[in-house]
């Protein structure tokens, strides 16, 4: 093990348990926080995870002060549900308009910026089903009362095969391409043990000064932009336990996984750690099983990337309505 992971490991891991929604709402000192959602169909799972939130968070303590939503263009009722439960919803492509609309989560969280007010932000994935309050708390703790500047959540992830719950192996992608990319080329980083979770909280200051891939690649692309900004030191993991959510079949997981290895390509190149003679391809040919032997079927996996929002004059001359925080008597 790389001896900075070590020290590192030892320093900055933690464990949602460690910490407490009141005592956290007092070490806010006045910074707003807000909780981001971004969804896509996600009606079954995103109102209860809204009202977890909005309930004890935001309307009982106070370590919350708003809920967004950033919809994906469902077409389920996500929308609607979410607001039932208490939060704020926008469209995707309602954000910074200007600018258009790029397919992908990574735009859902970038345009968030521009939709929010909080200091501190906290993203949460829609589709969990096992939500507990303590996750955004968990996320908080480090940002909060140990000021770092990036928290990411790390978990146990059961498989779901459609008969049996395993109690892991949800991580596929993670174990066969995320994590040796970044031992390889970014050992500072191969002490996360999820480094591509959905959940974390960043200070607004750092996710303004690094741009956001708007596909899959978004997670581990902040990851090694953030490690290049700030260092290791300003970055933390924290144990929530077990994420249970919906598990993706193989070939969609394919097709996430090229992301995750162009967006470190892309990196290494920047970095100027590699040089290509050429481009690689952003089309996957996959297989199916038809009537006649097997059919193959292209995809193209090319995603944008949106600059870092520092440099957005639409984001910097935007009205920025700042939210009190709030305090409810203990």
């Amino acid at each position: 093990m790389h001896p900075d992971v070590s020290a590192w490991l030892s320093q900055r891991s933690y464990d949602a348990q460690q910490f407490d929604a009141v005592s956290l709402a007092a070490a806010k000192a006045g910074r707003a926080v807000s909780v981001v959602l971004p969804a896509r169909n996600e009606q079954d799972t995103v109102g209860a995870i809204v009202a977890a939130i909005a309930g004890t968070l935001r309307d009982e303590i106070g370590l919350v002060d708003e809920i967004l939503v950033v919809d994906s263009n469902s077409t389920d009722a996500t929308v609607e549900v979410a607001r039932a439960a208490g939060a704020r919803v926008v469209a995707q492509g309602d954000v910074l308009p200007q600018l258009g609309d790029v397919p992908g989560k990574g735009e859902a969280l970038w345009k968030s910026l521009a939709a929010t007010s909080g200091d501190v932000l906290v993203f949460v994935d829609a589709d969990l089903r096992n939500f507990d309050p303590v996750f955004v708390v968990g996320l908080l703790g480090p940002v909060l009362a140990h000021g770092v500047h990036f928290s990411k959540g790390c978990y146990d992830r059961p498989l779901t095969n459609g008969a049996t719950v395993l109690p892991a192996g949800g991580g596929r992608v993670t174990e066969l391409v995320a994590r040796p990319l970044l031992n390889a080329h970014w050992p500072c980083l191969a002490g996360f043990v999820q480094p591509l979770a959905g959940e974390y909280a960043a200070t607004r200051e750092c996710l303004e000064s690094v741009p956001f891939v708007s596909g899959y690649g978004v997670e581990i692309g902040l990851l090694v932009d953030l490690l290049d900004r700030y260092g290791l030191d300003a970055l933390a993991q924290v144990d929530l336990g077990v994420r249970e959510h919906r598990n993706s079949p193989d070939d969609q997981l394919a097709r996430m996984a090229m992301q995750i290895q162009l967006t470190a390509h892309e990196r290494l190149a920047r970095q100027g750690r590699i040089v290509a003679t050429e481009q690689p391809s952003h089309e996957m040919t996959q297989f199916v099983r038809g009537t006649a032997g097997y059919v193959a079927r292209t995809s193209d996996v090319g995603f944008g990337e949106r600059p870092r929002m520092l440099d957005v004059p639409a984001y910097l001359e935007r009205p920025r309505p700042r939210p009190e925080p709030m305090s409810r008597s203990r």
